[in-house]
């Protein structure tokens, strides 16, 4: 209910309001495209099939396809419906249509963006073995140290 009467709205908003809100706006939408209810993500599909609304997009495409952009990736790789599977791809057809060289270009940040996510977690994970590996041995007296095992658990989570 909430995106429908959201689009009402926005058939009545002009462009100069409009840009006051858009960036907000358009983060919620983006979760609303990746929603893994498929009413939500269906109904936030369908924003874009209204004119008026396409318009706004199109006016500043710069702004809102950077925010829209990697959830429709994740729709496209991971949604379990393929209603918004189909819903997804028009979309991005649509804007890639729009400006082609700019969702190349969103493409390209995400692409950057998840290889520097996989070296953060790989320096996490290296940064917490050798934490574990330190913390093994442990010193008892002054200058004695004894191999402490980690604990384990039997129950598996």
């Amino acid at each position: 209910m909430l995106l429908s009467e959201l689009e009402e709205v926005l058939e009545m908003t002009s462009l100069v309001e409009f840009q006051k809100i858009m960036v907000p706006l358009f983060r919620r939408i983006g979760c609303c495209l990746n929603s893994s209810h498929y009413q939500v993500a269906e109904r936030a599909h369908l924003l874009w099939n209204n004119e008026h609304v396409l318009h706004l997009v199109t006016q500043n495409r710069q702004v809102i396809l950077p925010l829209v952009f990697s959830s429709l990736e994740q729709n496209i790789q991971n949604h379990w419906n393929q209603a918004v599977l189909k819903f997804t791809r028009n979309l991005k057809k649509i804007l890639t249509e729009m400006d082609e060289e700019l969702v190349s270009a969103c493409q390209r940040k995400l692409e950057e963006d998840n290889l520097m996510s996989n070296v953060a977690a790989e320096k996490r994970r290296a940064t917490l073995e050798r934490l574990e590996n330190t913390t093994a041995v442990q010193p008892v007296f002054n200058n004695i140290f004894i191999s402490v095992e980690p604990a384990t658990c039997s129950v598996t989570c």
